[in-house]
C-alpha cells in the first residue's frame, strides 16, 4: 500500500473540484461522517475524511459547521440532500474516478440524533499542507 500525503484543510480552502467530489461522495450531508483525531497539539479535532487517488484529506469542521455548510449550499435541497440535477452533473464530471463511492440511498440505520458528537470543537489546529 502506498502512503498518500495527508492534507488537513478547511472546506472553504479546498479547490472547487475537490469540494464537488466531496459533495458527490457525501450526497446526504457531512455531519454523520465526521471523525475525531488528535492534532499535533494534542487537541481533538473533528474532520470529514475524503480520499482521492493520490491524497487523503481530512476536512476540518465541527458538527455545527458541517450542518451549516450544507444549509448554506445551493447544491443541497431543504432536506440536506444533494439535488438530483447537481448529482447528475457531478457524476458525469467525476463518475470515472475510482476513489468515489457514490451511494444511491441514505445510510442504513442512521438517524439525526447527533448528541454523541461534540458540537463545540474549539481550535481546529493549524496542520495545513498544500
Amino acid at each position: 500500500m502506498v502512503n498518500k500525503p495527508r492534507i488537513v484543510k478547511d472546506f472553504e480552502k479546498l479547490a472547487p473540484e475537490i469540494q464537488e467530489q466531496i459533495k458527490l461522495n457525501y450526497p446526504y450531508g457531512f455531519h454523520r461522517n465526521l471523525i475525531q483525531y488528535k492534532n499535533a497539539e494534542g487537541k481533538f479535532v473533528s474532520a470529514l475524511p475524503f480520499e482521492t487517488e493520490d491524497r487523503y484529506y481530512l476536512v476540518r469542521m465541527t458538527l455545527v459547521e458541517a450542518k451549516q455548510i450544507i444549509e448554506d449550499d445551493d447544491d443541497y435541497n431543504d432536506r440536506g440532500e444533494l439535488k438530483d440535477s447537481i448529482k447528475e452533473d457531478y457524476e458525469e464530471k467525476y463518475g470515472d474516478l475510482d476513489n468515489l463511492s457514490i451511494t444511491d440511498g441514505a445510510p442504513d440505520g442512521m438517524d439525526d440524533d447527533d448528541d454523541d458528537m461534540d458540537e463545540s470543537d474549539g481550535d481546529s489546529g493549524g496542520d495545513d499542507e498544500d
